[in-house]
């Protein structure tokens, strides 16, 4: 089916082969233990000004052996008399692996995201009177996207990847998106959000009305995509823009975690963590006890206004 895309699932082993690795970075990568908070948990209301507490998590799984997923976190604030403009971007990309370089895709679009990003941002994030209008972040995360996609054209043929991007500036928040990575929107009230849309074969089932939610929860289908980079020209990512949260938290995930826990599920240990790094850890580790069949990554950032 042209412009049809899936990952390799692979066949399921209750223990990765203990060989070299093929590719520099494919160690198994376990998120921190917390074994006992040291410091009492700022909470929203409790920083001035405004700031951005992130964490990550980052697993193989259990039945992967070697990691598809990347992410990239950068979190800054320019503050003076005149000025308070907390700034952060955060990337979660995830390699196709049943094509070529799939693990290597992923690296090469969230260094490419990563680079542009910044780079067309140095300028007017360090030029007070410029102003970065929701419009201009719109740009500048669409040129990220097609450097991501071309990179991986160039340099890693066949490849293919996910990528679900956030820039904070200020009071906005801009979104770019492709694939089935996911960011999601938790609200302090108990909400929970998905922000973005899959572009997955079996959500758009689901949109038409042609399988349920359920059923696409497990339907052999649900790994395979309609829209990645480094595939189909031309490249169709999502780009929006609306206000940044005042508090809650924004979390970048890959299907290996909201594929295996629900969103409800989700909510509940965010909020009950005492950081974002225990939060990360806490859903890494529920995804690997519901059998870890893929890649897990995370990124939350709280938003403490």
């Amino acid at each position: 089916m042209t412009g049809i895309f899936q990952r390799f699932t692979g066949k399921k082993k209750t223990e990765p082969p203990k060989t070299a690795s093929r590719y520099p970075g494919d160690e198994p990568t376990l998120p921190l233990r917390v074994e006992k908070e040291t410091t009492v948990p700022l909470t929203a209301g409790q920083a001035r000004p405004l700031q951005f507490l992130v964490g990550i998590g980052h697993s193989i799984g259990k039945q992967r052996d070697h990691n598809e997923d990347a992410l990239f976190t950068y979190t800054t604030n320019l503050i003076s008399n005149t000025l308070t403009l907390p700034f952060g971007f955060y990337v979660v990309a995830d390699g196709m692996g049943g094509h070529k370089f799939g693990e290597i895709a992923s690296a090469m679009a969230v260094h490419a995201m990563a680079t542009t990003v910044l780079a067309a941002l140095s300028a007017p994030l360090f030029d007070p009177p410029t102003a970065l209008t929701p419009e201009m972040l719109q740009n500048i995360m669409q040129g990220g996207v097609q450097a991501a996609h071309n990179t991986i054209l160039e340099q890693a043929p066949g490849g293919g990847s996910t990528l679900t991007a956030a820039m904070v500036v200020g009071d906005t928040l801009a979104l770019a998106h492709i694939g089935d990575s996911r960011a999601y929107a938790i609200y302090p009230e108990g909400r929970i959000r998905v922000l973005t849309r899959d572009h997955s074969l079996v959500k758009r089932l689901v949109e038409l009305g042609q399988i349920t939610s359920d059923e696409a929860a497990s339907d052999p289908r649900r790994n395979v995509l309609y829209r990645a980079l480094g595939q189909v020209e031309p490249i169709e990512a999502e780009i929006l823009s609306m206000p940044a949260p005042a508090s809650g938290f924004l979390l970048l995930c890959s299907d290996g975690l909201w594929g295996l826990i629900s969103d409800e599920e989700i909510r509940v240990i965010v909020n009950a963590a005492a950081s974002p790094t225990q939060a990360c850890q806490t859903l890494v580790e529920a995804a690997n006890t519901a059998g870890g069949p893929d890649n897990i990554t995370a990124v939350l950032v709280q938003f403490l206004a």
